[in-house]
């Protein structure tokens, strides 16, 4: 893995809006704080997004801040926040974007920088509305890439890492593929009427991911270079028979993060290892917040 070049990929002080306006970094002491209740809805710009915090608030110790795949929502996430709190002792932050789960809906057509939107203009928000102070990122799939835009996009202190589970950083073929198919499924069989289960607005959440990711101008999709600002340590899992993208995501974070990236690769495996492999997925995460937060962050009599 390349090292770090002085002089190239300056970490950004500032991050671009992504209307192109600069707007400060965040540090630690922009966090408000603030009673938060085990379950409820915020409201972040015109959405009431869905929440579930499991274990300690953020301001009694570190919070994993978990991100869904592109047709997930909060509870879609099912028993692996709290098995994830339990194993690491964490304050576990899990929430619904707009579009998704019981949250607002989205205005359709998505814009094909969704997740660039969520990622630089929502999250950011949506961190300081919970009073985040410190931990990490952990997303799947789509959560996973606006995970990574967050951590390349904006000088934020409190995110000392990100975890990627079969996160996409480019299009591949697999992936428009795959998405064809499923589009096909959801229209054809009974996979719409399974999903309506996660979602109050079931059309809503599917077309808004599916349109976006088969629209032809979507293959020009990159957000490779927001990993070369990536300044914390990185966890990738990555299955190896994931449906929706190849082991070349795996090697474009190797190959454009100026920061360590840790990648395991789970055989037998697809585009879920937290509910195909549950107990590696967990045992990797919990090894990795382990190195990643210091003992100082920890809350008082309780260990990582």
């Amino acid at each position: 893995m390349p090292g770090l070049v002085p002089g190239i990929h300056a970490f950004r002080s500032r991050r671009q809006d992504v209307d192109g306006r600069d707007k400060p970094g965040h540090d630690e002491g922009n966090s408000t704080s603030m009673t938060i209740s085990p379950s409820g809805f915020l409201t972040i710009g015109s959405s009431q997004l869905e929440y579930r915090m499991i274990g300690p608030a953020p301001d009694a110790a570190p919070t994993i801040v978990m991100l869904h795949e592109g047709l997930g929502s909060a509870a879609l996430w099912g028993d692996f926040p709290d098995r994830l709190q339990a194993a690491t002792g964490a304050g576990v932050f899990v929430y619904s974007r707009a579009g998704y789960g019981a949250s607002s809906p989205a205005k359709l057509p998505r814009p094909l920088n969704y997740m660039q939107i969520e990622a630089l203009d929502v999250l950011p928000k949506l961190l300081d509305a919970i009073g985040f102070r410190r931990g990490v990122l952990l997303g799947h799939s789509d959560g996973g890439s606006i995970a990574a835009v967050y951590a390349g996009g904006i000088a934020d202190h409190r995110v000392r890492a990100i975890a990627l589970l079969a996160p996409h950083f480019i299009v591949e073929d697999l992936s428009v593929a795959s998405i064809a198919e499923i589009k096909t499924a959801y229209e054809t069989t009974e996979f719409r009427a399974k999903l309506s289960r996660w979602h109050k607005d079931v059309d809503n959440a599917f077309y808004g991911w599916n349109g976006a990711w088969l629209d032809p101008k979507f293959r020009a999709w990159d957000i490779s270079d927001y990993l070369a600002y990536v300044r914390v340590p990185v966890a990738i899992i990555q299955g190896a028979d994931d449906q929706y993208g190849t082991l070349r995501q795996v090697e474009i974070a190797q190959e454009e993060c100026y920061c360590p990236v840790d990648a395991t690769i789970l055989p037998g495996v697809g585009h879920s290892p937290h509910r195909e492999a549950a107990e590696a997925t967990l045992t990797v995460l919990r090894d990795f917040y382990s190195a990643v937060i210091d003992m100082r962050d920890q809350p008082t009599g309780r260990a990582a």
